[in-house]
């Protein structure tokens, strides 16, 4: 398949991210046309000057439009894209010279119509910024690569570094109103017209996240209370372990209160995983502070995420609001 690449980069009040990004892709090792759309999600600090100078550098065009949410302007931008295959990205990333090219030889090799890639730390990033990639990409802990490597064809792209052909697109609408969980919600639907799916590591982009500890705590609560809705629409992906960051803090507290009463094998067990994220996160990142905050952020993960979890199983069974009226935070008009 000839492929032609759309870039599409949804951006909300954040020219400066715009910036970075744009000029990693000026480093790109990639010797064939692609574009890059930027679209406007009804900001109000534009980046429509940032892109300006960038345009006799670049192939980018720029869109303004209302706010309604990432997903929907990434649909925007599809629709105004010219390439038969699209890699979505958010504005907080910057590419490594190689990804366009590792993307193109991946899928010439083993093509699917819907790729993801993972996401790193860049070394330039704050030790918060750092701890919190820990947490969210870490094997022992709620984050790391959604699905299973071996099973190509269920893994679970994110929309911050997500491919989807032109074609794909179309035939499921895009992006739902949802957020986040509009990019799993995509994947399953995707699955279900018989769509495959798979990881291409060597795509992987530097993701910036969170700044601070309080607004990663608002973003993975925000996560937890995302996927029982996504298990109530799709009743066959629910899984079990969606429960552990829950049941983890629950028994967090209960160890602690053990102690109360000098029982302390519970609460030795906890201490012994906090030991083994941080020396798992001192041998990754080779930083002693960046190890420490690391055990904070997956403390923070697992209590953010499974107070959402529990609060939106909770509602969702016992009310009879649909999900739009118990969270209407979480979903765009």
């Amino acid at each position: 398949m000839d492929l032609f690449f759309s870039f599409i980069i949804p951006v909300y009040n954040r020219p400066e991210e715009i910036r970075e990004l744009l000029e990693s892709l000026l480093e790109q090792t990639y010797q064939h046309p692609y574009e890059i759309v930027i679209v406007e999600d009804g900001s109000q600090n534009r980046s429509e000057e940032v892109v300006q100078s960038f345009q006799e550098k670049l192939p980018v065009t720029y869109f303004y439009k209302e706010n309604s949410g990432p997903g929907d302007s990434r649909n925007y931008g599809m629709r105004k894209a010219k390439g038969n295959y699209f890699i979505i990205l958010d504005s907080d990333c910057l590419l490594p010279p190689s990804y366009l090219e590792s993307a193109s030889v991946a899928l010439e090799d083993h093509y699917v119509d819907c790729f993801g890639g993972p996401d790193t730390a860049h070394p330039s990033f704050s030790t918060t910024q750092k701890a919190i990639n820990y947490a969210m990409t870490a094997f022992i802990t709620t984050g790391g690569i959604r699905g299973d490597k071996k099973a190509a064809h269920k893994f679970q792209p994110r929309s911050f570094n997500m491919g989807i052909s032109k074609g794909a697109f179309e035939k499921t609408g895009g992006f739902g109103k949802i957020h986040p969980g509009e990019d799993p919600d995509l994947s399953i639907r995707l699955w279900h017209l018989g769509y495959k799916t798979r990881l291409i590591p060597e795509a992987f982009v530097y993701h910036k996240r969170r700044v601070d500890f309080n607004k990663f705590y608002i973003q993975v609560k925000k996560f937890g209370m995302v996927r029982p809705i996504l298990n109530s629409w799709h009743p066959h992906t629910a899984k079990l372990i969606y429960w552990f960051p829950f049941f983890f803090i629950i028994g967090l507290l209960g160890a602690i209160c053990l102690s109360v009463f000098h029982i302390y094998w519970f609460l030795y067990l906890y201490l012994l995983y906090f030991i083994i994220v941080l020396l798992d996160s001192w041998n990754k990142n080779k930083a002693v502070g960046i190890a420490f905050m690391s055990v904070w952020a997956v403390l923070i993960q697992f209590a953010g995420y499974g107070l959402g979890f529990f609060k939106s199983t909770f509602l969702l069974t016992f009310s009879k609001k649909k999900p739009q009226e118990l969270f209407p935070t979480l979903f765009f008009k």
